[in-house]
């Protein structure tokens, strides 16, 4: 029986992640990416992708959860468009391969690289394909709804028991992300039944209602009411609607 009979959780994927400056998608810059291949039968094969920055700087906080510093970043990395330019072009050849992209909270990084994409010139990655994501964040929040603890790609490795090698290096957190999606979809029946199609348009809806009523959580909390007017309900990628600076 071929991976495609057994269904989409034995086929080919395509993980990706990003190490960043900041935690805020709108004005991060890209220090690391890698995109992997990961299932179908085959050995895991991938690419990293090492930055300049742009000329921006590594902030310490940041550097604290990568390893990268800006002289390190600047030094060694090669520049930022054309970086932002093959990784996006990766993800469009594995698009257009037929593999879904599977990205840990997936609003983060491909809205980073969406305005990355514009602030160099570089055609975005959603406006040359139609990808279909797979997110483990938010299918792990629709299966296990009221499980407590956090969420975060190590926290679902060790719920899962996913091994999580190098934690905070892209190539390794784009491979366990497939690997958790995979094993989801070999757990849950509720997700290895649908095509990735139909879980795309699925997570849109699980993550709006996810989102909403994290917003409002933090709305009726003492303390944290200020939190809500951050919480967006859209997903996989944060809409365009102000100038990115340039570089």
């Amino acid at each position: 029986m071929s991976p495609s009979q057994l269904g989409w959780m034995y086929d080919p994927l395509c993980g990706f992640d990003l190490e960043t400056t900041s935690k805020d998608p709108h004005t991060a810059r890209i220090v690391t990416g890698s995109v992997v291949r990961y299932g179908g039968g085959r050995p895991v094969t991938g690419r990293t992708w090492l930055s300049d920055v742009g000329g921006a700087e590594v902030p310490a906080d940041a550097t604290q959860i990568h390893g990268y510093t800006t002289e390190a970043a600047r030094t060694a990395g090669r520049p930022a468009s054309v970086v932002v330019e093959e990784i996006t072009a990766a993800l469009a050849a594995a698009v257009e391969e037929g593999r879904p992209l599977v990205i840990m909270n997936a609003t983060y990084d491909l809205t980073v690289l969406d305005r990355e994409a514009r602030r160099y010139g570089v055609t975005p990655l959603l406006d040359r394909v139609s990808p279909a994501v797979l997110d483990p964040y938010v299918l792990d929040r629709r299966m296990r709804e009221r499980r407590r603890g956090h969420r975060t790609l190590t926290d679902l490795c060790r719920h899962y028991v996913v091994p999580l090698e190098d934690a905070h290096s892209s190539e390794a957190d784009a491979t366990a992300a497939c690997k958790l999606v995979a094993k989801m979809g070999r757990r849950y029946r509720t997700l290895g039944r649908l095509t990735v199609a139909q879980l795309h348009r699925e997570q849109i809806a699980w993550a709006r209602e996810q989102n909403a009523s994290l917003r409002d959580y933090f709305a009726r909390t003492p303390g944290k009411e200020a939190w809500a007017r951050d919480v967006r309900l859209e997903w996989p990628l944060l809409p365009f609607r102000e100038a990115v600076s340039k570089p």
